[in-house]
């Protein structure tokens, strides 16, 4: 284990207070946001901040609180123009002294995710990219951006659309044309 932090934010848990709650609260500056951004793969990144708390969760373990804003643009996943999402959440995480890591090469994701092992450090820092990274939207949407309709068919076959897969599609123009006979 490192004695070295693993960033400015880090916690040193044998440093921290039993008895009351250590808050944090991490604002990068642009170069900080700049890295962050290039990491997420994000096209910008502004007002970010997190504000939370450490405290002990009983005689060994400790649980992190805080709150996460941060409005990130990604280039839209139809035209590529800029989105701009804002993101506000809450963020919880719980560090197990008595964590035991699993060596098995194929196992099922844990239905608690906000657990994790304790170490020396808790870093906020790396808590938040983290955090933010599994909130950034996996498909941006611009508002106008339409999904066209592609049409593939081997010549000299009629193509199958979105229009001909719906069953039903046709009945209302056959009973506007019976209806339209009976008048008539």
């Amino acid at each position: 284990m490192s004695k070295t932090p693993p960033s400015r934010a880090a916690l040193r848990v044998s440093d921290l207070a039993q008895n009351t709650a250590t808050a944090f609260e991490i604002v990068p500056d642009a170069t900080q946001m700049t890295a962050i951004a290039q990491e997420l793969d994000l096209t910008g990144l502004r007002k970010v901040r997190f504000v939370g708390e450490v405290q002990a969760e009983g005689r060994a373990d400790w649980r992190l609180t805080a709150k996460l804003g941060a409005t990130v643009v990604q280039p839209c996943g139809v035209t590529l123009a800029p989105v701009t999402t804002r993101i506000d959440v809450p963020v919880t995480r719980l560090f197990l002294r008595a964590w035991q890591e699993v060596d098995d090469e194929e196992i099922e994701m844990p239905e608690d995710d906000s657990v994790e092992a304790l170490g020396m450090w808790i870093d906020p820092e790396a808590v938040m990219i983290e955090a933010l990274s599994l909130e950034i939207p996996a498909y941006p949407r611009a508002a106008d951006a339409e999904l066209g309709q592609t049409v593939l068919a081997e010549p000299g076959v009629a193509p199958l659309t979105d229009e001909a897969m719906r069953p039903f599609a046709g009945l209302a123009d056959l009973k506007a044309k019976l209806e339209g006979d009976k008048e008539g």
